[in-house]
């Protein structure tokens, strides 16, 4: 399973892209606004990939840079709900900050929720930021996510809870962007 866009190859996780995600994941300007501590090790990386292969509720992308396929960041989905047919982006980054502000982050976020609504029938997509990332609230916002409210202390990061600003799309929102171009 892989997605394209302009610039983008959206593609399953391998097991390959541990490596990159144990380099990636002890970076202070990656880990920063996640519920991640920042002493994972590549043992740890490995087995949340494989535990997250095993889960259902759960899927792995790893976003890759044209025209040599460079993995440059990462998805992951989860809560994926086919009863209530509703998912979140758990997760999503672009590693290095010199790929940062070139619009990889939105492309990349394009491609899940085309994903999700169009591929899956999600009817309802969320996604949740810390409160102080200002850049991923106003990412969130230009793409059509609507604020839902703050969540207190839902993660944890380094033993010390955070609250987390929620947000969501639905399907008819998500049809009325793509209609609105």
């Amino acid at each position: 399973m892989s997605m394209e866009s302009k610039n983008l190859i959206v593609r399953e996780t391998v097991f390959d892209d541990c490596t990159y995600f144990a380099q990636w994941e002890i970076r202070p300007e990656v880990t920063e606004f996640f519920t991640m501590n920042e002493d994972r090790t590549y043992e740890q990386i490995v087995t949340e990939y494989v535990r997250y292969n095993l889960d259902p509720s759960k899927l792995q992308f790893t976003i890759t840079l044209k025209p040599e396929d460079k993995p440059i960041g990462k998805i992951y989905l989860s809560r994926i709900n086919r009863d209530d047919d509703s998912l979140d982006i758990t997760r999503i980054y672009i590693a290095d900050p010199s790929n940062r502000g070139k619009g990889y982050g939105e492309e990349a976020l394009r491609l899940i929720l085309e994903y999700a609504f169009i591929n899956l029938h999600m009817e309802r997509v969320t996604i949740d930021h810390f409160e102080k990332n200002k850049v991923a609230a106003s990412l969130y916002e230009k793409i059509g996510f609507s604020n839902e409210g703050l969540m207190r202390n839902a993660g944890k990061k380094n033993g010390k809870y955070v609250n987390l600003q929620l947000k969501s799309m639905l399907r008819a929102e998500y049809y009325d962007k793509i209609h609105a171009k």
